[in-house]
């Protein structure tokens, strides 16, 4: 198989930080990155989200990568901020699929995490991101950052996923049947799952444009100015969605404690 773009032959693999598995790509195959934790990273982040009065302070962790940070570059350290789009520009494709799954797969796949709640869905879409990213290539223009442009491009995926899901969810209720399926991975500790169901609640009761603001901020870690990127919105726009979205997670969690503590 043959990058059309750079006259090369694809890779047979690409390298991530801890494959766990792999799924075939443009005819090559794509080790899907592995998300171990993703939902409970995707839950921390947004827990640390909550406490944010104005959606303006980096969220806490000891690792800036655990929240979607760039992962080390194939000898250990990051790739420079703009290595990759000049491979892009370069026409090096190959390369740019290589760098993009490497530096970026993991937060991607956090990301489809917090907006889909499975992790089997979370990877199709991760890979499905990096397809549509690789045939992109040849129109990327560089506006922001390449974290940003992939980000937009996973938002779009994912609210597919979503569409899907709903139309089968309706075929589903017109059947008479009933699914009990819990999408997201199980959680022990009953304080975490209170808190990710809390969570979960809190996002599903968000508008779609409010719940993608928020997930870009807090799960993959991106600023205003790329989020207002990925979301085709002005940096204003950007920081009043995510005000907004803090708002009401805090009043949904709210009234869920409050409703837990009655009913003790």
């Amino acid at each position: 198989m043959f990058d059309r773009s750079a006259g090369r032959p694809l890779p047979d693999t690409l390298t991530t930080r801890g494959v766990t598995r792999s799924a075939p790509i443009a005819g090559h195959e794509i080790p899907a990155p592995a998300h171990v934790g993703a939902g409970m990273h995707a839950h921390a982040a947004l827990a640390s989200a909550e406490t944010d009065p104005d959606g303006s302070a980096t969220p806490g962790a000891s690792d800036p990568r655990e929240l979607g940070g760039a992962a080390p570059g194939a000898e250990g350290t990051p790739l420079p901020r703009d290595a990759i789009a000049a491979l892009i520009r370069g026409g090096r494709h190959r390369e740019a699929l290589t760098a993009c799954a490497r530096e970026h797969g993991a937060v991607l796949g956090r990301l489809c995490m917090a907006l889909l709640g499975s992790q089997a869905d979370a990877d199709e879409a991760t890979q499905e991101t990096l397809l549509r990213a690789h045939r992109a290539m040849a129109s990327y223009r560089g506006d922001g950052s390449v974290k940003a442009w992939l980000c937009g491009i996973a938002r779009h995926v994912c609210a597919h996923v979503l569409e899907t899901r709903r139309r089968g969810r309706d075929v589903v209720e017109r059947a008479g049947l009933t699914d009990d399926t819990e999408p997201t991975q199980p959680i022990h500790d009953a304080a975490a799952h209170h808190r990710a169901h809390a969570i979960r609640r809190g996002l599903a009761a968000l508008r779609p444009s409010e719940r993608e603001a928020l997930v870009l901020r807090y799960v993959a870690d991106l600023g205003h100015r790329d989020i207002a990127g990925a979301l085709q919105i002005d940096e204003a726009a950007a920081r009043k969605r995510i005000s907004r979205a803090l708002a009401q997670l805090r009043t949904v969690m709210c009234d869920l404690e409050i409703a837990r503590r009655t009913n003790r």
